[in-house]
């Protein structure tokens, strides 16, 4: 029986698709416990389906494999390849720079999709693919294999098959997804490159399934992991590359030998990774690099604290401008994103390369829904100029296809009385990623003062908008909702006659 539930496309939803993963997660829940399921293949593809049909899987519990949509084909444009995603950040810069013109854009925009499928960058999408392979809870070759080859279509036909196998064995989602699954995932996305969005969305899945985990447990698992897998933002190619070069199988490979992955822990295959990766070849070293030669040393991504972030922020170090990770600057800031558009690009903006810029009320209630903003645009007379990174900071989320010197996932969040919310202009702003800070140059007196004239926003009227900024947790928790943590199981049938 085909089940469909709330859709979470990233083009189209407003204000953000990330306001809506929970609701698809209880959509998923819901449907299971009301119905007599003996188990479930989630059908997944872009970025927030892949975490809330599994979280939803993990509240029922019920035996359940993953299935991905698989990335779109290379973009092509007058004999480039050009990355979704990635390559319209610098297409837009471009044109903010006056280097690129309208037309150009438009041309290389229609060669950048050139076929079904999530984005072709190592975006949130292709990363939470990865993270699915990597925590067992898909068929080997799951990760990587384009929209549009056959062999999508044969790992849907096998999984069917072996949902099936999982029902009759009763092997259940809390069985594969343990500790050690969600650690061998928190390395793989380290070794692939993987999207920041992941760490919040791992944080749901766990907090589900009830396995212990930590925003700090990114930055201490994957500190001796390097990024082997070249591909954009981070590096140069694209998933189809990787999927020709053997795709995730010589990864997780790799980190075994290397041992940064525990090989033993099951998959929904019925073998463990070391058994299911064993004759894992790379074809190309290029695209999959070894790890004594890798694309970019650990760590992937660093967890920042300080009194900007007491409960932490994370900067994506591998896609992050690498003098720019030691910086002092003078903070610009932005309100919200609607002061940004108007502000930006004014002439009369009072900023220059070595600022740093301060969005704010971009987080989970402020926006609403955490929206993909904190890798802002520069201003343009500062592209005009040729530079092209500054530090940002801010409490909103980032595209995992983006890339730049950006301290993300702020919290607490400015709506919520976080000290982002009082960093005013010119207050000096300092940026550690070796010592993990991330600090204003104001003192807690000053900022208590500034929180003195501060009045939180007024709550939403109702609806499901109401029920979000309600019982939305923070993004160091996973972003889910208070009262959806823990497995509550599949419901007991009761029958009436």
């Amino acid at each position: 029986m085909e089940a469909p539930v709330f859709a979470t496309g990233e083009c189209c939803l407003r204000p953000t698709a990330m306001m809506y993963r929970n609701l698809c997660a209880m959509d998923v829940e819901e449907i299971c416990r009301a119905n007599p399921v003996d188990g479930m293949v989630l059908l997944v593809g872009c970025d927030k389906t892949t975490p809330a049909c599994l979280m939803g899987a993990c509240s029922t519990n019920l035996p359940t494999i993953v299935v991905s949509g698989g990335p779109m084909l290379n973009g092509r444009h007058r004999g480039e390849v050009i990355g979704s995603g990635t390559s319209i950040w610098k297409m837009h810069a471009q044109r903010k720079a006056g280097t690129l013109s309208q037309e150009e854009f438009h041309a290389m925009e229609a060669g950048m999709s050139r076929s079904t499928g999530t984005c072709n960058t190592m975006g949130t999408a292709s990363s939470m693919a990865c993270m699915v392979e990597a925590l067992g809870m898909s068929l080997v070759g799951n990760a990587a294999i384009p929209a549009v080859d056959a062999r999508r279509k044969s790992l849907a036909h096998l999984s069917g098959m072996r949902i099936v196998d999982l029902v009759k064995d009763d092997v259940r989602p809390s069985d594969i997804m343990t500790r050690v699954a969600f650690e061998n995932a928190i390395k793989v996305n380290c070794a692939v490159g993987g999207s920041t969005n992941a760490i919040i969305h791992l944080l749901a899945i766990a907090g589900r399934v009830g396995v212990p985990l930590t925003l700090d447990d990114f930055d201490t698992l994957g500190k001796e992991v390097p990024t082997i897998v070249n591909l954009m933002p981070a590096g140069e190619y694209l998933m189809e590359e990787f999927y020709y070069a053997g795709g995730l199988p010589p990864v997780i490979k790799a980190l075994i030998e290397g041992g940064h992955f525990c090989g033993d822990a099951m998959t929904v295959s019925g073998s463990n990774h070391e058994s299911n990766v064993q004759y894992a070849e790379n074809f190309d070293p290029k695209v999959i690099l070894p790890l004594d030669e890798p694309l970019a040393k650990p760590p992937h991504v660093a967890v920042l604290k300080g009194n900007l972030a007491p409960n932490g922020a994370v900067i994506k170090v591998s896609a992050a401008s690498q003098h720019l990770l030691q910086h002092t600057g003078r903070a610009v800031v932005f309100r919200d994103i609607d002061d940004y558009k108007a502000r930006i690009d004014d002439d009369d903006l009072d900023v220059d390369e070595n600022c740093v810029l301060v969005l704010q009320n971009c987080g989970l209630k402020g926006y609403p829904g955490m929206a993909e903003v904190a890798n802002c645009a520069l201003p343009a007379k500062l592209l005009k100029k040729g530079i092209e990174d500054m530090v940002r900071v801010s409490d909103a989320r980032m595209s995992g296809t983006a890339f730049g010197t950006v301290i993300l996932h702020a919290s607490p969040e400015a709506a919520v009385g976080g000290n982002i919310n009082f960093v005013s202009d010119g207050d000096i702003i300092t940026l550690d990623v070796e010592k993990r800070v991330i600090s204003v140059n104001v003192s807690d007196e000053e900022l208590e003062r500034r929180r003195s004239n501060w009045t939180p926003p007024k709550p939403p009227s109702g609806g499901y908008t109401r029920l979000f900024f309600d019982a939305i947790e923070s993004p160091d928790l996973g972003a889910d909702f208070d009262f959806l943590k823990g497995c509550r199981g599949a419901a007991v049938p009761k029958y009436s006659h």
